[in-house]
């Protein structure tokens, strides 16, 4: 399958065709409607695709596991891996979605040596960060951790270290655990063991409570995405009530109905006249713009690094539906910053557009000035079109901190990176960083960022900033 979620850095142009544009009767108050409700639904439906990969169509090329079942990666991600734009190579990732309609789930980490990073990161269908377990969040002794969805009430459980509440009646958790280097995956693979989810009636020997309803997950691939995704938004709307905190969304709930969006309902809800056809497509074509340009100018620029200071749970966002669907384009899932911060680099230090095909760049970080983290850092090169990783003669898609015993620094302490498609002198292979030929897209991760200076927290304001992208000569 098709990687579902780059094609929405694709244009939707062609949903309007040219005769329509010219609609006299379209309201401009219908296509506003429009272009919110598809600024508001982008992530979702960009999350609901992963999920439709990775868990439910079996006969998908990345396909993981089924539903409240935990599926371990036993390598880390490379140009094989698709479904996920921005994936990391640092850490092998271990996924579970969990149905928490019927019941809560119960999950296990297992201890882990003081050393090692792992972060387990609770992600809800609006693509909202509403927990943490891991190193920062919890530290790395054994824990047991429940999952209660939007409907339920009880009291905590007997050994259940913490409940998190989920707004939504599915949710994914992405773990991410630290790999040292190759010779260090086993024991990886023996953490990711460890690693459990069981729902709550099995975790208290109890009886199994009556099945929910079966569902019929709808087939999505980047062109039915792309061709109705007010349908798509409507569907996964069934699974998030308006409820609790998400009881502040029913004006906007209320707008979409208008415009045939209405959870639990096919798509269109109601019968809509030509004008608004050609308003939910307008929408849908001046929504992506809108996106692109935040996603653009989205937080502070630093030496050429766009840095955002990324804290993705409802509260922060205060309805600023833009801005998440930004934050997705610029990289799902992101986390939030204080667990790691993602400065982004499209350009060099005299605002050109990295280009692997026309240049040769480098990175230099001085003497005693690498990124300041609790955990390890890394740069990895993306694909500046797709932003997926890109094939490259050794196979090596980052430089990360792990990595530094095999670097060479230069006479007076200082760490360059060289970035090229082509092999550098032999001498500085250790340190080539191979780049794709044509547009380049980097990401820094500084996972667990120290927050004494020097830090680059708050993103954008820390006393930390990372070096330039510089062409060489």
């Amino acid at each position: 399958m098709k990687n579902i979620l780059a094609a929405f850095l694709l244009s939707f142009s062609f949903l309007v065709p040219p005769s329509l544009c010219q609609a006299e009767d379209t309201s401009p108050d219908e296509t506003a409607m429009a272009q919110e409700a598809f600024v508001y639904g982008y992530p979702m439906v960009m999350n609901y695709g992963t999920i439709y990969e990775y868990f439910i169509d079996s006969t998908s090329n990345q396909y993981k596991c089924p539903l409240n079942q935990i599926y371990n990666s036993a390598h880390v991600y490379t140009p094989a891996d698709t479904s996920v734009v921005t994936p990391n190579s640092d850490t092998p990732y271990s996924f579970f979605c969990a149905d928490l309609r019927a019941e809560p789930i119960v999950f296990a980490v297992p201890e882990m040596e003081a050393e090692r990073y792992y972060s387990v990161q609770l992600v809800d269908l609006y693509t909202f960060n509403y927990g943490y377990v891991g190193s920062r969040a919890t530290g790395n002794k054994a824990g047991k951790f429940m999952i209660a969805g939007p409907n339920w009430e009880g009291e905590t459980p007997p050994g259940i270290d913490k409940v998190f509440h989920c707004e939504t009646d599915f949710s994914m958790a992405i773990f991410r655990t630290q790999l040292f280097g190759p010779d260090d995956l086993e024991n990886v693979k023996k953490i990711q063991s460890g690693y459990q989810i069981v729902p709550l009636s099995v975790y208290l020997g109890k009886p199994s409570p009556e099945s929910p309803p079966s569902i019929n997950w709808p087939k999505i691939d980047k062109q039915l995405a792309a061709a109705n995704p007010y349908a798509y938004l409507a569907f996964i709307l069934r699974f998030c009530p308006a409820i609790g905190e998400a009881k502040s969304e029913e004006g906007l709930r209320a707008r979409m109905q208008k415009m045939g969006v209405e959870g639990g309902k096919p798509f269109p809800c109601c019968e809509l006249t030509g004008a608004q056809e050609v308003a939910l497509r307008l929408g849908a074509e001046k929504g992506l713009t809108e996106i692109r340009e935040k996603a653009d100018g989205v937080g502070s620029s630093i030496n050429g690094w766009r840095v955002m200071n990324v804290q993705a749970d409802r509260e922060s966002y205060q309805g600023d539906w833009l801005l998440r669907a930004a934050v997705a384009m610029a990289g799902i899932y992101a986390n939030d910053s204080i667990e790691a911060t993602y400065p982004l680099a499209r350009i060099d230090s005299e605002g050109n557009p990295l280009d692997g095909k026309e240049n040769r760049y480098t990175i230099t970080f001085p003497a005693e000035q690498l990124p300041p983290v609790n955990a390890f850092w890394s740069i990895t090169m993306y694909d500046g079109t797709t932003q997926l990783l890109i094939k490259n003669p050794i196979n090596r898609y980052l430089i990360n901190s792990p990595m530094l015993p095999e670097l060479n620094k230069n006479e007076d302490g200082s760490l360059t990176i060289y970035i090229q498609n082509e092999p550098p002198a032999e001498e500085l292979k250790a340190n080539w960083l191979p780049a794709p030929d044509g547009p380049i897209y980097m990401v820094m991760r500084l996972y667990w960022p120290k927050t004494e200076a020097p830090s680059i927290l708050p993103p954008g304001q820390g006393t930390w900033k990372p070096p330039a992208v510089v062409k060489a000569d």
